[in-house]
């Protein structure tokens, strides 16, 4: 009777498999014989997601646009880290690639289950949740859409945990010519880069969010003692909130020395 022992070891370049048949007769085992299997890799590395909302379930009930969903319960999500052209904003006329982009998002996501995940900030401005998205067979939504020419990368800090997989992405869309990188070259659409948008001059948002020497986030209100020499620096994540619940929805806590 022949078995077989599946053995796997990786290399730079490429993941190598190896079969050993083996005699597994009551007799001593001789002249195992090993074929080795070469699999060619992706262009972009498989993506495996690290941690997601309890792995709970959602219901999308429509699709928005094609970086905009409404779940069942009502709450609107805006994805995280990328940017599809407008294909329904009030104020803005339809973008090439717009209704492409929206389509293809219903195909992933419309009608369908989904897990969300959440970086650092919880809402925007506009009170949408702002989350990465998974299909229930573990699809990376923000991903794909990226990789496949739908959307274009969108960084705002502070919420750049899948940056450097999303440009690498986009990278490979782009040499491709897919989607949008080929419909839209002689078209006015503008890719986004890095926001620098930011709460610090809204005079109704000056709590100061910081992050301390041992990663520990406080909040700071402007009766707090320490208020006036705290810095703000948004490259390490920290930022301003309009309000406390903002704050410790984003996971802050307050400061010990606020009034």
């Amino acid at each position: 009777m022949l078995g077989f022992l599946l053995f796997s070891s990786k290399s730079t370049s490429n993941e190598i498999m190896e079969i050993t048949a083996i005699d597994e007769s009551p007799a001593i085992v001789q002249n195992a014989e090993i074929i080795t299997i070469k699999k060619e890799p992706s262009d972009v590395l498989p993506f495996v997601p690290s941690s997601v909302e309890g792995e709970e379930l959602y219901l999308v009930k429509r699709v928005k646009d094609g970086d905009t969903i409404e779940l069942e319960n009502g709450e609107t999500v805006r994805y995280i880290g990328i940017d599809t052209p407008e294909s329904v904003h009030p104020q803005k006329p339809v973008q090439c690639f717009g209704v492409e982009a929206s389509q293809r998002n219903k195909e992933l996501v419309e009608g369908k289950l989904v897990r969300l995940e959440r970086d650092i900030t919880d809402r925007d401005k506009y009170g949408r949740l702002l989350r990465y998205i998974y299909a229930e067979d573990g699809t990376f939504i923000n991903f794909e859409l990226v990789k496949q020419g739908y959307a274009s990368v969108y960084t705002y800090p502070p919420d750049v945990k899948y940056n450097d997989l999303f440009l690498e992405a986009q990278k490979e869309a782009r040499e491709n010519n897919s989607g949008l990188w080929s419909a839209c070259q002689d078209e006015n659409y503008e890719i986004p880069a890095i926001s620098n948008e930011s709460n610090q001059n809204d005079p109704a948002c000056q709590i100061k969010g910081n992050i301390n020497s041992t990663g520990e986030k406080i909040y700071h209100l402007p009766n707090c003692s320490s208020y006036n020499k705290t810095k703000i620096d948004e490259a390490r994540g920290e930022k301003w909130f309009c309000s406390e619940d903002e704050a410790l929805d984003a996971g802050w806590r307050k400061a010990l020395n606020c009034l």
